[in-house]
């Protein structure tokens, strides 16, 4: 059963996290790209009882599903069953998706680049920008997420355990929106979206 092991990170300024990156020599996995994401569930949300999710990844050139399971018992780091593979088109899955009963229920957008780092064991980071700011994911072994962290300047205490979904929720809790789809209102898919 493989297992995501990560953390989300507020970033305040991402230009200046990304500088502090590269001084680690990370090695590029993909350049800035548009992601759209959709979460499904049956009528009876049955898969958010479980706290499990189902996701339909879009980006250009590459598009995937993914099932996630629940979350399982840690303090510090999201660790879940984690199970992904690319799909030749996202279209026509959800659309079969929609035929067995799937619904989408929340959609987010986020604009990612992705790293690699070995230093501390494989750890990936990504940079992502989101419509409700800036995030930064680590994902790998626990010791590497906290050295990289370290490293990055980021203790323990700002990890999050949190999907977009929770912290949009938050979001629109804290600012009197009302919820809906994380999905950017302004520039357009080619990558010209805030920065």
């Amino acid at each position: 059963m493989p297992i995501e092991t990560e953390v989300k990170i507020r970033l305040l300024k991402l230009t200046e996290l990304r500088n502090r990156l590269l001084l680690l020599s990370p090695v590029l996995i993909s350049e800035r790209h548009f992601e759209d994401n959709f979460v499904l569930d049956n009528a009876g949300g049955s898969l958010r009882n479980r706290t499990c999710l189902l996701r339909v990844r879009k980006t250009k050139g590459k598009e995937s599903v993914t099932f996630k399971g629940p979350p399982l018992p840690s303090a510090q780091f999201k660790r879940r069953e984690e199970l992904e593979t690319e799909v030749i088109n996202a279209d026509i899955l959800l659309q079969i998706f929609a035929q067995i009963g799937l619904r989408i229920w929340f959609r987010y957008q986020k604009y990612r680049e992705e790293y690699q780092l070995t230093a501390s064991g494989t750890l990936k980071v990504a940079l992502d920008s989101t419509p409700i700011g800036d995030y930064m994911e680590l994902e790998g072994s626990e010791e590497g997420i906290r050295t990289v962290a370290a490293a990055l300047g980021y203790p323990e205490s700002g990890f999050l355990r949190d999907s977009y979904y929770a912290l949009f929720a938050r979001f629109c809790e804290e600012t009197g929106r009302a919820p809906g789809h994380m999905v950017f209102t302004t520039g357009d898919e080619s990558g010209n979206a805030p920065r």
